[in-house]
């Protein structure tokens, strides 16, 4: 397989396994079209470990095989073509390749079924899955100002999609025995895990061993969704808030960007912003299912990106 196969099959699993970035992708240059499709494939395989159906051991065994393909690039062979297509990535755009490391030890951390106690557990988890995979973009970007700014405006945008994934997975997540919202976050709404599985529950994750022996609040009587009623409402209201705080620090890095640059990137975020005030408007709908928007209404968000309006 030669580079401009590898290229084109990077960008195949783009289109075909990107339901939102794939609508800021596409608003790029070829150059940089090409390049973060190929930093998307990779992700998308490391993902693709931590969530397939592997025994867990295998799974984590998998990752650090892709860790370690990260550290040799220049020895990728023609027989895979994402490391391919990486390698030549690496070669003509400054990305931070060690970034990839944070992304896979955040899903060795789901394989290991981590939950977490406070914020900051979560926000460590947010910047390794997600921020990361900012990071990694700027790099194919570029930016005329700051790049140590820009760079914690990156992180801080990848942190506001990965809340705004956990609010939407919520129920999902916790039926793969994974719960990401702080506990310390559902003792204060009275909020019991088990909620939030919503009508199809399943035995609850472990607690963490720092929170073993905490009082478990009730599920409140009588309320529909597996515990959708008001505490749960204000527990998300909550979760949206502190995801709309870190929404209005990472969009300051639209303006560090070139004009296609920064309409990819409003793109991308600006379908997961409004994803996430539909989650604000009908908060016990996340417990029946994922919630998207159409593909008419992602397009129209990219649309307003091109013109340089968010959501």
């Amino acid at each position: 397989m030669d580079l401009d196969e590898a290229y084109r099959e990077c960008e195949r699993i783009t289109w075909t396994q990107a339901r939102n970035f794939a609508y800021g992708i596409r608003l790029l240059p070829a150059p940089k079209r090409r390049g973060l499709a190929v930093i998307y494939a990779f992700a998308r395989r490391i993902d693709d470990i931590g969530d397939g159906t592997m025994p867990p051991e295998d799974k984590i065994t998998a990752l650090e095989d892709a860790r370690l393909a990260l550290g040799d690039l220049g020895a990728a062979g023609a027989e895979d073509p994402v490391l391919l297509a990486l390698a030549d990535v690496e070669r003509n755009f400054p990305i931070p390749v060690q970034a990839f490391g944070e992304l896979i030890d955040g899903c060795i951390a789901d394989v290991r079924g981590t939950s977490y106690g406070t914020f900051e557990d979560l926000l460590h988890y947010c910047r390794c899955v997600a921020g990361s995979i900012g990071r990694l973009s700027l790099g194919i970007y570029g930016t005329s100002g700051d790049a140590g700014l820009a760079a914690r405006l990156a992180d801080s945008l990848g942190v506001a999609l990965q809340l705004t994934n956990i609010l939407r997975d919520v129920r999902e997540d916790y039926q793969n025995g994974r719960v990401y919202l702080p506990s310390e976050d559902l003792v204060k709404f009275s909020v019991d895990s088990v909620a939030l599985g919503g009508d199809e529950p399943k035995s609850p994750p472990e607690t963490p061993p720092a929170h073993r022996g905490a009082a478990r609040p009730p599920v409140p009587p009588g309320a529909p969704f597996g515990g959708a009623g008001p505490e749960f409402s204000r527990l998300m209201e909550f979760e949206v808030e502190r995801a709309r705080d870190w929404y209005a620090t990472g969009l300051g890095l639209l303006p560090m960007l070139d004009w296609r640059s920064a309409a990819c990137t409003g793109a991308m975020a600006g379908i997961y912003r409004r994803l996430l005030e539909r989650i604000a408007a009908q908060p016990a709908e996340v417990l029946r299912g994922r919630m998207s928007l159409s593909t008419g209404q992602k397009a129209a968000v990219a649309v307003k990106a091109l013109a340089g309006r968010i959501g």
